[in-house]
């Protein structure tokens, strides 16, 4: 059996505790508490650690701490921070979060960040456009959007940061907030787990809910999701959150903030410390399973009972064996009489075998015997079709989908570059393509939906588009659409065609 780490709690002194042992219930080992005491306690620190042979840390990291701590990790290199200074870096400041998105091509709102506050002051009153929002960038507590304002014009910019003495100046373009309000994604392993709108309250712009806002579970946008894991996959986060907004008249998805440390119900923490558990041991305890949108049935429950809620879980999703034999029986039919018989005795005497229903390869042993599957184009299968081949589980699934929404797979062993998906379990895989093309000028919402790519929002988008333009003269009009970048183009273009 694989020795598994020793793992160490990272606390500071007056800063809250993100985890505790309740959230790794099962894990066999002591796991070590380190606390870490501000001012000159660095050497210290370093000390206990290395005498508590801790390979792992868990724990958030404060702004005001994280240049310490990077300087520690150096003295510390055969320990692994969970998350990673780099996962952290957003952590530090507004201004951090802006180069993260920078550096990832991420989306996010205009932003300019000026030490030099003559600079910043030109800015705002030649080129900025209003409404700006103004956010104290560095600190030790961002939390509740208290410093976080909006100029309307740049006497208000020019008064507010007088007063704040706000440095660096950080502003941005404010964005017109579909519905009054912002999303919170929470992800573990890049996944999203939770997700919430986030209405002001009246008389109010900020979201925040400790300044009145409210909440809803309830219809979160796909893009809003789509936004949030890559952000998580860049930052290389075991668990992650992002505040996004939705612009009202575009429907783009914009990144606010995005961090390690946020607020999260309890058993959001147990579902974090059981995939942790599962990272540290290479498999040896199980993976949580959170089914996308659980949250819109978790959120029916009382805020007031969530919040002592612990140790929630969900059954993956399993195809019944007489299900997936149905759906791929290549002559599309299910003959009850073909199944296998498993106990002798069930048979009438006066019936003698032989002369029993059964086809003679169904006897043989079901566990060295393949179930024929059928030719599937995967450029348009449903999540079902592609989750029905040989019960496949849900992750690998979304997986192959999430892969196709940016590749036309012209073979099928395109699919190879998933490290999840078996090789041998390709070979049984189609590897065609239905070289059917629809007229985009003709297509109603039901033709455009059987696209592989092309949603219900999707196809009414396009619809609504082509009654403004009259007609498509070229495809690559779908460029103007948002969301549909070079790899969604393609692959919509091999599916669609204008004229005969």
């Amino acid at each position: 059996m694989t020795k598994l780490p020793k793992l160490g709690f990272l606390y500071l002194d007056y800063v809250l505790r993100f985890f505790d042992h309740s959230n790794f219930k099962g894990w066999p080992d002591k796991i070590e508490e380190v606390v870490y005491h501000w001012k000159n306690d660095k050497k210290r620190f370093i000390k206990e650690v290395k005498a508590k042979n801790i390979d792992v840390l868990i724990g958030n990291i404060p702004a005001t701490a994280y240049d310490t701590f990077v300087e520690i990790s150096k003295e510390l290199p055969h320990v692994r921070f969970v998350p990673s200074l780099e996962t952290q870096f957003p952590n530090k400041s507004k201004e951090n979060v802006t180069l993260f998105c920078d550096k990832y091509n991420l989306s996010a709102p205009k932003t300019k960040i000026y030490y030099d506050n003559e600079k910043g002051y030109k800015y705002l009153k030649n080129k900025a456009k209003y409404p700006q929002i103004i956010k104290r960038s560095y600190g030790p507590s961002n939390y509740g959007g208290y410093y976080v304002h909006k100029a309307d014009n740049f006497k208000e910019a020019f008064e507010l940061l007088e007063d704040k003495k706000y440095s660096p100046i950080y502003t941005q373009d404010a964005i017109d907030l579909k519905f009054s309000g912002d999303l919170r994604v929470m992800l573990i392993g890049h996944k999203p787990i939770c997700a919430f709108w986030r209405f002001s309250g009246d008389g109010e712009w900020i979201t925040n809910t400790s300044q009145g806002g409210s909440m809803s579970y309830e219809n979160v946008p796909m893009n809003a999701l789509e936004l949030a894991v890559e952000a998580s996959k860049a930052a290389k986060a075991e668990y992650w959150a992002c505040d996004i907004a939705i612009c009202a008249k575009t429907d783009k998805a914009y990144i606010l903030e995005c961090a390690t440390a946020f607020a999260a119900f309890p058993y959001i923490r147990d579902w974090i410390g059981q995939y942790l558990m599962w990272d540290f041991s290479n498999g040896r305890f199980p993976m949580p399973h959170v089914p996308l949108f659980s949250w819109e049935e978790l959120g029916k429950v009382d805020s007031s009972l969530l919040r002592t809620m612990r140790h929630i879980g969900f059954s993956k999703y399993k195809p019944s064996c007489d299900g997936t034999w149905y759906i791929n029986d290549p002559e599309d039919k299910f003959d009850m009489e073909e199944a296998l018989l498993s106990n002798p005795n069930d048979v009438p005497a006066s019936i003698a075998p032989e002369k029993l229903p059964i086809k003679k390869d169904l006897l043989k042993d079901t566990k060295k015997s393949k179930i024929e599957v059928n030719k599937i184009n995967f450029n348009t299968a449903s999540l079902t079709q592609i989750m029905t081949l040989h019960g496949m589980e849900e992750e690998l699934a979304l997986e192959i989908q999430e892969y196709l929404l940016d590749n036309v797979v012209t073979d099928s062993s395109d699919l190879l570059e998933l490290e999840s998906v078996d090789e041998q379990l390709i070979k049984v895989w189609d590897d065609s393509i239905d070289d059917m093309r629809v007229n985009i000028n003709d297509a109603d919402e039901d033709t455009l939906k059987k696209i592989k790519g092309i949603g219900s929002k999707l196809a009414k988008i396009i619809l609504n588009f082509k009654e403004e333009v009259k007609k498509f003269s070229d495809l690559d009009q779908l460029k103007e659409l948002d969301g549909i970048g070079k790899n969604k183009l393609a692959q919509l273009k091999s599916r669609l065609k204008i004229g005969e």
